[in-house]
């Protein structure tokens, strides 16, 4: 036989590891032993033989596996496990790597723990896009749990410390024995008919897993689901995890845990609103100074500060609108009094007395018709005048002071604070009707005027 026939070692291995890997009874395996030979890794591995009294095999538990255990591996423990059969290839040797491990005691649950779960995962009951927002300020909190344990007693002083606004509603329940998973669905049907509450604290104290055996009914996973109300769960201690935690809309990892994350914290609230109004009292001071600057610079400018050359060209332009209207209405006159007495004369040479009466009327109406255009034409120019007068006086900042109010000023400048001047100081006071030469005797703080 030629060498070509011959396999090599890491040819075989990997065939051997290819019917390992195409084996569907090696790829999820339950398993029951004793722990031997266990290496608790720097790396977080678990290196360890699972035995009885018939056979022995070598496990090992990665850290990502090892780091969601509930206990300590030791030697001697009866422990189930859920794992699959591989190959190592470096070694040609197989082995069990386990995901899941639990002591001895309660295989049978262990076991309908994790096919239920499998069940409702496929079914897509765990899925992100199924889970409902827990809302930011609840106005009315449900609370499904025994009436008798530490678990109410947590939940409402938390609440009550954190968010005392919010109303709790109690639905006593039976959340340990035969009874219990039926009474959970029951309370959480009654809360959804309800309608009264906004969220659902769903849970219980710590326990062993038969204690908290009915958060692992699949009746309780389907009711969580199917409620309209947003559900946290709260189910025994940060270490323990039930199938209602997979469902629920929130997991919390303790009945304390939950009160908090249903309600915020109103001390919180407070810092944050005390935050929100310094910001804001600081945005308003900000944009009250630069008003008051650009208020400064509007005054010291030159329109203002000469408002009187605002309406001059418009006085000028109406004196000599007046002057134009003078000179027409002179031209007109002369040219109709010209008209006039060419027709006196002709009347007198040339008409009789009928023809001299009628373009006697027809003159008198002329007359009083250009006098009528006249003077509407002088009552609409006056008018405007007065308007364009008066809005002008109405931004004449130096109208106020006909009010009685004045205007100080000291060396030519406007003061705007006591803080400006000092005693013996000579200021200006400016009234509408004149300017009044002062001395400054005494400086008043504002609480001391306020009180005068």
């Amino acid at each position: 036989m030629s060498s070509a026939s011959y396999l090599t070692v890491k040819a075989l291995t990997k065939y051997i590891k290819r019917k390992f890997d195409a084996d569907p009874h090696l790829r999820e395996v339950y398993v029951k032993g004793e722990l031997s030979n266990v290496k608790l890794h720097q790396s977080g591995h678990i290196y360890f033989t699972l035995k009885d009294d018939g056979a022995r095999i070598a496990a090992t538990m990665f850290k990502t596996a090892a780091t969601k255990l509930a206990f300590e591996p030791k030697e001697g423990m009866q422990v189930f496990i859920r794992g699959d059969v591989n190959v190592y290839e470096n070694y040609g040797a197989y082995q069990l790597y386990v995901q899941e491990m639990q002591p001895d005691g309660i295989g049978s649950l262990f076991v309908a723990f994790h096919q239920l779960k499998e069940q409702l995962q496929k079914e897509g009951l765990f899925k992100p896009e199924w889970k409902q927002s827990i809302p930011t300020f609840p106005e009315t909190i449900g609370v499904l749990t025994s009436t008798t344990g530490a678990a109410i007693r947590d939940i409402c002083t938390t609440l009550n410390r954190r968010y005392p606004l919010a109303k709790v509603l109690i639905y006593p329940t039976l959340v340990q024995g035969a009874q219990a998973a039926p009474n959970i669905v029951e309370n959480i049907e009654r809360a959804n008919m309800d309608a009264q509450c906004d969220v659902l604290i769903v849970g219980r104290g710590g326990g062993s897993i038969e204690d908290l055996w009915a958060f692992n009914e699949e009746i309780v996973a389907r009711a969580i689901f199917d409620s309209r109300i947003p559900i946290i769960s709260a189910v025994g201690h940060e270490t323990d995890t039930t199938i209602a935690d997979y469902v629920a809309d929130l997991r919390a990892p303790t009945p304390t845990a939950a009160a908090e994350i249903a309600v915020p914290d109103q001390m919180e609230l407070y810092q944050r609103v005390l935050t929100q109004q310094s910001q804001l009292y600081q945005m308003v001071r900000s944009q009250l100074l630069a008003e008051r600057q650009r208020l400064n610079k509007l005054q010291q400018s030159y329109p203002l500060a000469m408002p009187e050359r605002l309406y001059r060209p418009f006085t000028e332009k109406l004196a000599q609108l007046d002057t134009d209207l003078q000179k027409a209405m002179q031209v007109d006159l002369m040219r109709k009094t010209a008209q006039l007495q060419q027709l006196h004369s002709a009347v007198e040479q040339h008409s009789p007395k009928k023809a001299l009466a009628f373009h006697q009327r027809e003159l008198e109406a002329q007359v009083q018709q250009l006098t009528r255009a006249v003077t509407y034409y002088v009552t609409r120019q006056q008018q405007q005048f007065e308007a364009t007068v008066r809005t002008l006086e109405a931004l004449n900042p130096l109208a106020i002071l006909t009010r009685g109010f004045t205007v100080a000023s000291k060396d030519q400048q406007v003061i705007q604070s006591a803080n400006e001047v000092q005693k013996q100081d000579q200021l200006t006071l400016t009234f509408h009707d004149g300017q009044v030469m002062a001395e400054v005797t005494n400086i008043l703080p504002k609480n001391e005027g306020e009180s005068l």
